[in-house]
């Protein structure tokens, strides 16, 4: 069997890499696990700064590969639907989610399709860059479902909630210059991973802990009340005032010269 899933590590940068191409990287469930574990792994490793998610082949991922999960029946509805303690998820809803929890941030290059479990999977990333001409949907209506990888926690922050509602009740698909102005895309670029990797390399060259925080920062203040997102704000900052890196990041600016940081320990 292919490897599902590859991770490359360079310079602070890792590159996944969904691995299906002949099935335009659709969801099996070897798929579900490999995704899975690729950002379980990355959560814990303190020396990448960056993360890019990308497809190999023609898409970046077509969503739920119907005909494998019917073959496998019931067994593997269970198995994606588990909740196992003390996680917050199920696997089905993990595949996204998990690229919520990496501290560094996610970037996701997208191209040809992308549209079901892949758009939700793209939707978790910190940072969308797609190629004009991707195709994206909020599938799951046109096979009798509701979107259930964690969409709710995702589309909902990005767009309006009457433009979710049309595009979950509709289906219908869309290219990304539609996407950009709704919201859902980051950036239009002609090779999404090659700018990827670009401002990957800028994110990469910043204080890796103050990155961390703003990811941090951004991922809960939204939801809280003003006085709380206040004292957030003070919270994430005070570990960084006089930190090594902060402090190299000031002398480097003062010395105009590229900073020299150490990854967390």
């Amino acid at each position: 069997m292919t490897e599902r899933v590859t991770c490359e590590v360079e310079a602070g940068v890792a590159t996944v890499s969904f691995n299906r191409p002949e099935k335009h990287n659709g969801l099996d469930p070897a798929m579900f696990d490999a995704i899975v574990e690729a950002g379980e792994a990355l959560r814990e490793r303190k020396d990448v700064r960056v993360v890019i998610l990308r497809g190999e082949g023609a898409s970046f991922c077509a969503g739920l590969d119907f005909k494998a999960f019917m073959a496998g029946g019931a067994a593997v509805r269970d198995k994606l639907l588990a909740r196992p303690e003390p996680q917050i998820a199920n696997l089905a809803q993990r595949v996204a989610w998990v690229w919520t929890e990496v501290p560094a941030p996610v970037i996701a290059a997208v191209h040809g399709t992308c549209i079901g479990g892949g758009l939700q999977i793209a939707l978790a990333a910190d940072i969308r860059i797609a190629h004009p001409e991707s195709t994206l949907s909020v599938r799951e209506i046109h096979w009798g479902l509701i979107p259930d990888m964690s969409i709710t926690r995702t589309l909902g922050r990005l767009v309006p909630l009457d433009v979710a509602k049309e595009l979950t009740f509709t289906g219908r698909k869309f290219d990304a210059v539609e996407g950009q102005r709704l919201g859902l895309v980051t950036r239009l670029a002609d090779d999404p991973l090659a700018a990827a990797r670009e401002l990957a390399e800028t994110i990469a060259a910043r204080s890796p802990e103050a990155v961390r925080a703003s990811k941090q920062l951004w991922a809960r203040a939204p939801e809280l009340s003003d006085a709380d997102a206040l004292l957030l704000e003070t919270e994430l900052q005070l570990p960084l005032l006089g930190s090594k890196n902060q402090l190299e990041a000031v002398m480097a600016g003062f010395q105009k010269r590229a900073p020299e940081f150490e990854d967390p320990s």
